[in-house]
């Protein structure tokens, strides 16, 4: 394989301006139901660290919310990422938006069931996660061109066979832009605070670890995005478990 130099170079130099932030949840106010930073839009890059479940260090300045999103089992919910709080990026209609373009890379949505939401972040780390949806890599098209086509919009369904309760639901962008480097993957997390009314409770999820479900060396975390010219690969695995159904 061949890597396209140019245009990693301009990739990377992209990236310290191109990131992003998840700040709002169904239209409510920014940050209302979420642990996020109060302007720090930079990535987790060590899988094993427990900011993978929810964000964190070295991510800085966070923001804590006392509200729990109430959501019906079976509905709908929507997050809105943005390139910095508050903005559209540098212009309404910049590259970067939502995201850099170049960042491309699967979105995924995953659920853990806790006692009490408002306890987020520090009851992220560990057992409980079950991932619900993802947008991965299908004939060309990464889930974050789908993000950026969409403003930004990743509306994920919340299953109908789930017990009620607390559950923290983990926003996630995995930028590969320079994951051709081992340790140079960017995960963008943030986790909102919901309360499932109206589930079956017929289903009992399989659940993995976070950290502990991602490897620094798996072929959807170290890999070569672009190759010559073209930033397509034949095929693309992503990390992380199989989207559990109902």
């Amino acid at each position: 394989m061949k890597l396209n130099s140019a245009y990693c170079l301009a990739a990377s130099l992209g990236s310290v301006s191109a990131h992003t932030i998840l700040q709002n949840i169904n239209d409510r106010p920014m940050g209302e139901g979420i642990y996020m930073p109060n302007g720090d839009n930079s990535p987790i890059m060590d899988v094993n660290s427990d900011s993978m479940a929810c964000n964190g260090p070295p991510v800085s300045g966070f923001r804590s919310s006392s509200v729990v999103i109430d959501v019906q089992a079976g509905s709908e919910i929507t997050g809105q990422w943005l390139h910095e709080l508050g903005s559209t990026g540098p212009t309404k209609d910049s590259d970067n938006k939502v995201i850099a373009s170049s960042h491309k890379g699967p979105v995924s949505a995953y659920l853990k069931k806790v006692d009490d939401a408002t306890q987020n972040p520090s009851s992220g780390p560990g057992d409980g996660w079950f991932k619900i949806a993802e947008d991965s890599y299908t004939d060309g098209q990464w889930g974050v061109d789908n993000l950026i086509a969409g403003e930004g919009l990743q509306t994920v369904t919340i299953p109908e066979c789930i017990e009620d309760g607390d559950y923290l639901l983990r926003f996630e962008i995995l930028a590969l832009h320079s994951a051709y480097a081992a340790g140079q993957a960017q995960f963008y997390i943030e986790c909102a605070q919901i309360r499932v009314s109206g589930g079956s409770g017929s289903a009992q999820p399989e659940t993995v670890s976070i950290p502990g479900v991602f490897e620094a060396d798996h072929p959807g975390i170290l890999v070569l995005i672009y190759e010559d010219d073209l930033p397509y690969p034949e095929s693309y695995e992503s990390p992380g478990p199989a989207v559990f159904t109902c």
